[in-house]
């Protein structure tokens, strides 16, 4: 009996001591990090380290503040990297104080099985820069930096972090495959201009689950030349919503297909889903195959929006109508509130009006008061009831 229990003993040490052996841990610790100083160069040396490994690595950043002035962390890696954030990171307030044009503070290029976990916090630090945002006024306003930049990053997770106050966008995913955040926080208030919770654009199989996103501008946003994307059981709000766009200005922008927003709930929002083009503009993409279903909104002031006289600001040209193509649409099982009396805007372009929109159960109330809906160049096919009636 006894010898089963060492033996049983020795095969437990053997597993142990095969998994410690089976990844290499680099703590910024090691690196000179202390707390209350800038661990740029510390974390730049751990990463470097992980780069050239040729086993499963882990950078940890323990628990406590550390700020950060910027973090250039590039590939290509020789084996998964996990970057492990404990503690709060802290993006200096004045966007000055990092590199003379630089758009990004935490960036990530060129990196295959990558996850970024641990509970921690990527604090932007953006109130006294959002004072510095005139864009609704100026074309060439400042171009202030983006929270964590993620490009050509294939079979990647993003979990159980926190991203938190950035001065601009809170994360954009450019140009990546098989990327999915999961139990993904993005902390603003709502009065923060730019800071879209996470925008995808030039990418594909790109997942964002279970996560929560309250912000002030949108919620997710998504760009050109995408394709199957599923956002699902994702809490919005406050925020500007779910959205596609917008798009149209840039000729080279290619098309998007394969979008599911599902489960989702909207709050206090701007708007719920939307589309958004804009008018006089060269681009000739299509936008196809999309499923907007089991959604719920919660004193939404525009809880469905296709939007193709998209004009913030009055910035644009209305005299030529949108010439991107809108097609392939199920929307199903709506439900919710309206803080406005439009709760469904179709407006479609009068070059391309929208096709094959197939729309289900939708049930949406103002108020208690009778509710109305907006339809241009737009034929829907019905499956199924709708309150207010639509088009």
């Amino acid at each position: 009996m006894y010898k089963k229990m060492e033996w049983s003993l020795i095969l437990v040490l053997q597993i142990l001591l095969l998994k410690a052996n089976s990844e290499r841990v680099f703590n910024i610790r090691k690196y000179g990090a202390k707390p209350g100083a800038d661990i740029s160069e510390a974390l730049m040396k751990a990463w470097k380290d992980a780069m050239a490994s040729t086993m499963a690595s882990r950078i940890v950043i323990p628990k406590g503040d550390w700020a950060l002035r910027q973090a250039l962390m590039e590939g290509p890696n020789k084996a998964p990297v996990n970057l492990v954030v404990r503690g709060t990171l802290k993006a200096y307030p004045d966007p000055a104080e990092l590199p003379v044009k630089s758009q990004e503070w935490v960036t990530i290029n060129y990196v295959n099985f990558l996850t970024i976990s641990g509970g921690g916090v990527l604090d932007g630090q953006g109130h006294e820069a959002w004072k510095l945002n005139d864009c609704n006024k100026n074309k060439n306003c400042m171009k202030l930096p983006i929270n964590l930049s993620l490009n050509f990053i294939k079979d990647s997770i993003i979990k159980d972090i926190t991203t938190k106050d950035s001065k601009n966008f809170h994360v954009n995913c450019i140009s990546s495959s098989n990327v999915t955040f999961k139990h993904f926080t993005v902390s603003a208030p709502g009065e923060s201009p730019n800071t879209d919770g996470i925008h995808i654009a030039r990418g594909n199989h790109i997942k964002v689950l279970n996560s929560v996103i309250k912000t002030g501008d949108d919620c997710i946003s998504m760009g050109d030349e995408l394709s199957d994307v599923l956002i699902k059981n994702v809490r919005c709000g406050p925020g500007h919503g779910i959205s596609i766009g917008s798009l149209g200005k840039n000729v080279q922008e290619k098309d998007i297909k394969g979008i599911t927003v599902q489960g989702c709930t909207f709050t206090g929002t701007q708007n719920g889903i939307r589309i958004k083009t804009w008018p006089s503009a060269p681009a000739t993409l299509s936008i196809s195959d999309l499923h907007f279903i089991d959604l719920t909104m919660v004193n939404v002031a525009n809880p469905i929006v296709f939007d193709q006289k998209y004009c913030p600001w009055n910035q644009c040209d209305l005299s030529k109508p949108s010439q991107i193509k809108i097609s392939d649409v199920v929307i199903n099982n709506i439900r919710g509130t309206s803080a406005t009396s439009d709760v469904v805007s179709f407006i479609c372009s009068k070059a391309k009006p929208c096709d094959n929109i197939r729309i289900g159960y939708i049930d949406l109330k103002y108020n208690g008061k009778n509710a109305t809906t907006i339809c241009e160049n737009i034929k829907p096919i019905f499956s199924a009831s709708q309150s207010p009636r639509v088009c």
